[in-house]
């Protein structure tokens, strides 16, 4: 019998081929892009309807574009069978290309059966023709059919997989170029199925009155592409919601790390610390259990960050948190709380010695250990421990108790740990109120300046003087140096409080010299951190300069311990001064561990006895004259000044004169004074002569 073939229900066929193909592997991509397995198998099952729907739409729609000169028509139960094939050959495919693993096995298992599928349910949409005299197939055509079907299903599983990446580049296009070649493909098998068709001249179809083809294929081709189309649309856009979603989840994922975490360690931060030790609360007091906490505090940290910068800072402040969580217990928790400040929460020790253990532990090991991160620059801890119940009950108390004892081991020595302790409480708050007195000294002019008259041995005559800061708090009264200046130089604002010195002492000068009264040298204090700074001697200079003072009017005293911890570098900064004009003084020397090779090297202008030794005087007898006579020995073979400080007895001034010292300066000869007070006892010397 003779056949013939509608040209435009041939065209949409092909187009609904090559739809049925893009939205296959745009769900290929889809369905890997989700995490979830519920959402996957769900995606697997919606995609399964709407391919398998568009296949046999295809097919349909090309069985309605064939005609023969008999009425035809469509059995409905064998056409739903056809439909249910291709369904289950949809989510076959699917989930073979969108498995984890894929194999070569795999993919050709999967395309046979695929394949056979779609070649069924083509098949079967024949049978529902219910022909008769049945349909006879001619067995190449058909094999023909069978091995396309096969070929086309195992490169379609291919291409979905090798199309699956979303950030691919022009994944879109390549998508389309491979759904055409793949409409093709199952066109192609569609078409040698019914090459191999045959129909006697005399068949009839069963079902011709059973569904009418003309409204049959608009609803067909309506109810596909409605399909197809709104599962793309779903597919895109949810693509697009995944990609948002993961977005956002991967940004929510960082604010909870800079939330949680230090930033340059990695460390658990001080938010997570206190929710941490609030839960270590919790659980103590229902176990009737007890934990430390261990408040940390790098040793000479500030001194590395200043002098190598503050990446270098950086690199010890990271080297020294993975050391941390090596030398403690892997149940504990480490913590940055910021600067140079760690903590470690150590829960379920037994009793005290247990802390004493761990802070030994960390310690020892800190400074013997081997370590793999290749940073040359050890630095070690000074600990305090707070223990719960004992010393406190919440978390700021333990961390303030545990501060406070940290701050006694670091005047213990550093390098080694404290308990807290009651008495801590007064020292800590002490410390507390000088800190906040420092921070508002400057802007309410809250420091002075007193001097401190030196005088020559011989004559007595004022040889010069020693400034000496001081510092007024409303709350407090007046500060001695040796209550702020510690805490000053822990916090950094000694550089700057430095600087105020000598600003003010240049213009004390001028003043005096501006009333006619005679120019006098002063001396002033150097701390370990100016000496650090590199443009130290630059910014002296300056200050000096501004204020109209000669350089030679200013002396810098560097105590013997500060001097010799970098001796080498001290001896460039007594260079840079010595050739702008300053004078240098070694200040305490004899409590020290001076080397006298070094000695020589700083080739300053004085030496000033300890009181220590100047006391020695009285108290010693023989053996501190003894002493005090082989400095001032030292200091003249190496043509070096001497000044005696602390002279507080005239026994103390007679033996100081008898073995040739300098100058003096102690409360016997002249207490410290205002500047307007010193520049009276200047001009009382100068009527004098």
């Amino acid at each position: 019998m003779q056949s013939s073939y509608n040209f435009w229900l041939v065209a949409i066929s092909f187009a609904v081929a090559t739809l049925a193909s893009y939205t296959a592997l745009d769900l290929t991509g889809r369905i890997f892009l989700l995490a979830s397995a519920p959402r996957r198998h769900a995606w697997r099952l919606g995609g399964a309807l709407a391919l398998g729907v568009g296949i046999w739409s295809m097919h349909f729609v090309a069985m309605l574009a064939f005609s023969l000169p008999v009425p035809l028509g469509y059995d409905v139960a064998t056409t739903a069978w056809s439909l249910m094939l291709a369904i289950g050959a949809s989510y076959l495919a699917l989930c073979v290309t969108t498995r984890t693993h894929l194999t070569a096995a795999h993919l050709l298992a999967g395309g046979v059966l695929m394949g056979l599928g779609i070649a069924g349910m083509h098949y079967t949409g024949m049978a529902a023709l219910r022909m008769a005299p049945a349909i006879d197939y001619q067995p190449g055509w058909f094999a023909a059919s069978i091995v396309i079907a096969i070929g086309a299903a195992t490169a379609a599983l291919w291409m979905a997989r090798a199309l699956s990446n979303e950030s691919a580049r022009h994944v879109a296009r390549k998508r389309f170029a491979a759904a055409l070649v793949m409409g093709v493909a199952i066109s192609g098998m569609h078409y040698a199925g019914m090459a191999a068709a045959g129909f006697a001249p005399n068949a009839i179809c069963g079902a011709a009155n059973d569904i009418n083809s003309t409204w049959l294929a608009s609803l067909v081709l309506l109810f596909t592409f409605a399909i197809l189309t709104v599962t793309l649309m779903l597919s895109r856009f949810d693509v697009r919601t995944t990609f948002l979603l993961g977005a956002v989840s991967k940004l929510n994922g960082q604010i909870v790390r800079l939330a949680t975490l230090d930033v340059l360690t990695g460390l658990p931060n001080r938010a997570t610390l206190t929710e941490r030790i609030e839960r270590a609360i919790i659980h103590a007091r229902r176990q009737h259990s007890s934990f430390a906490v261990l408040f940390m505090d790098l040793d000479g940290f500030k001194t590395i960050n200043d002098s190598l910068g503050h990446s270098a800072g950086d690199a010890v402040l990271s080297a020294f948190a993975r050391r941390l969580e090596q030398c403690v217990r892997t149940s504990d928790t480490v913590a940055r709380l910021g600067g140079d400040e760690f903590v470690v929460l150590a829960e379920n020790l037994a009793t005290r010695d247990d802390a004493a253990t761990l802070a030994t532990s960390v310690l020892e090991r800190m400074r013997r250990g081997t370590w793999s991160d290749a940073q040359p620059l050890q630095v070690m801890p000074s600990i305090g421990i707070a223990l719960y119940p004992h010393d406190a009950d919440s978390v700021e108390t333990l961390l303030q108790h545990a501060d406070a004892a940290m701050y006694e081991a670091k005047r213990a020595g550093r390098g080694t740990y404290r308990f807290f302790e009651r008495s801590m409480n007064e020292a800590a708050t002490r410390t507390l109120q000088i800190q906040h007195a420092l921070y508002e000294a400057f802007a309410h002019n809250r420091f002075s300046l007193e001097f401190q008259p030196k005088f020559h041995s011989g004559d007595a005559s004022l040889a010069g003087a020693e400034a000496l800061i001081r510092l007024h708090d409303p709350q407090m009264g007046t500060l001695m140096p040796l209550e702020f200046i510690p805490i000053a130089e822990r916090s950094g604002q000694i550089v700057q409080i430095g600087y105020w010195v000598v600003r003010e002492t240049c213009r004390r000068i001028r003043g005096w010299v501006e009333q006619g009264l005679p120019a006098m040298k002063v001396a002033i204090n150097l701390s370990p951190r100016q000496l650090l700074q590199p443009d130290l001697v630059e910014t002296m200079l300056e200050i000096v300069r501004n204020e109209g003072v000669a350089c030679e009017q200013i002396m810098f005293e560097i105590t013997e311990t500060v001097a010799m911890q970098d001796a080498a570098r001290t001896v460039e900064v007594i260079r840079a001064f010595q050739t702008t004009g300053f004078d240098i003084s070694i200040d305490d020397f004899g409590t020290g561990y001076s080397s006298l090779a070094y000695l020589q090297r700083f080739r300053v202008k004085q030496l000033k006895i300890d009181r220590f030794f100047t006391n020695g005087l009285d108290t010693h007898g023989p053996e501190g004259s003894a002493i005090v006579s082989a400095i001032i020995a030292l200091a003249h073979s190496l043509e070096m000044d001497v000044v005696a400080e602390g002279v507080e007895t005239q026994s103390q001034l007679d033996k100081l004169r008898a073995l040739m010292c300098d100058e003096m300066q102690g409360f016997l000869l002249g207490k410290p004074v205002n500047a307007d007070d010193f520049g009276a006892m200047l001009r009382g010397r100068m009527m004098a002569v």
